[in-house]
């Protein structure tokens, strides 16, 4: 799946995307390739609503996964790891899939003004399609609604 970003900010669209993931009983790893970007998204989880948060953990360098990690809803981290048997892995910051057979979602997500980020994205979207994955592209609308733009 691949998430074009263009009325929201990451954190606040993540967000959103990651309640539904929990509202279905999924686990989640959230995978970047910048650790003060998962620092920023960590406290921003913990306090994005004054009623409630989304509860997570973060990988910390150079320590080994603890039995708690396996209880986690939501997993952020940099590395390749899976510790909470998540069912979703959402791609940011080009963050690149190393072993998508460990998820049943595998997701995208791209910032459409960075044009970097969207050719980066274009060409996971030829491999993956090379790979006859099936594959969808959902763009923000002005309201910050999801619409799906096109399946391969």
């Amino acid at each position: 799946m691949f998430y074009h970003l263009m009325e929201q900010p990451l954190e606040i669209a993540l967000t959103g995307l990651l309640e539904r993931s929990l509202q279905r009983g999924w686990r989640v790893v959230v995978e970047g390739r910048d650790r003060s970007r998962l620092e920023a998204l960590d406290q921003h989880l913990w306090t994005y609503r004054a009623d409630s948060f989304l509860p997570h953990a973060m990988q910390i360098p150079e320590t080994d996964a603890s039995e708690t990690d396996a209880h986690q809803p939501v997993w952020l981290t940099t590395e390749a790891d899976n510790p909470n048997a998540a069912n979703v892995r959402f791609l940011i910051d080009q963050a690149e899939a190393t072993d998508d057979a460990m998820h049943d979602r595998l997701v995208y997500m791209f910032d459409g003004l960075d044009m970097e980020a969207v050719g980066h994205a274009r060409e996971r979207w030829k491999a993956e399609k090379a790979l006859d994955r099936k594959l969808t592209y959902w763009q923000q609308s002005q309201e910050g609604r999801w619409e799906k733009k096109a399946e391969g």
